[in-house]
């Protein structure tokens, strides 16, 4: 059944305006969704009040991150704070999304974890250049030291872009396999 679904979706392929208009949509979700609960968190909580959920599994807390992933490079200072943190991500997501828009061969599930990724770095990006910091709100703790850091709306787009790009990079391999043992 699973195969039937991922055959079809790899082999789903839009052409054309279609696909960029599918590429676009699927970067305005990643980055308008990030950005509105953002915004909500910004309006409604603190800094640093947290609110927890489902017997303290679920966090809500309201921090600042000047830095990158876990506050990587807050303390840098100028310019290699701006270098590293802004103009380097400015380049990286432009050519992430240009090669996306331009590389016509790309699976659909390979071109959607891309936009996920340049979706979610954008939506950090943005708030680094306009608020001077990244709104982190949500912690899940599973179990003793099995728990996440405080991440965002962006950092999840992220992390399911990575998902996908995993995924697609495994079914290429299954079809791959199955075609050689086909013509053997």
């Amino acid at each position: 059944m699973f195969d039937d679904l991922f055959t079809f979706v790899a082999e789903m392929r839009l052409k054309g305006t279609s696909r960029v208009v599918a590429i676009l949509a699927l970067l305005a979700f990643n980055i308008i969704g990030d950005q509105v609960s953002k915004l909500i968190v910004r309006d409604t909580i603190d800094l640093y009040q947290q609110h927890s959920y489902l017997g303290g599994h679920f966090n809500l807390l309201h921090v600042e991150n000047a830095g990158a992933f876990l506050s990587l490079g807050a303390e840098l200072g100028q310019p290699f704070h701006f270098i590293l943190l802004t103009l380097l991500p400015v380049v990286a997501l432009i050519g992430g999304l240009l090669y996306v828009i331009f590389k016509k061969t790309l699976t659909p599930l390979m071109a959607a974890g891309i936009v996920c990724c340049v979706g979610g770095g954008m939506g950090n990006l943005y708030d680094r250049i306009v608020h001077g910091s990244v709104t982190d709100f949500m912690h899940i703790q599973l179990s003793g030291a099995l728990q996440t850091g405080i991440f965002n709306v962006a950092d999840a787009s992220i992390m399911v872009g990575l998902g996908l790009i995993l995924l697609d990079g495994f079914l290429t391999s299954r079809r791959e396999k199955q075609a050689v043992q086909t013509e053997v």
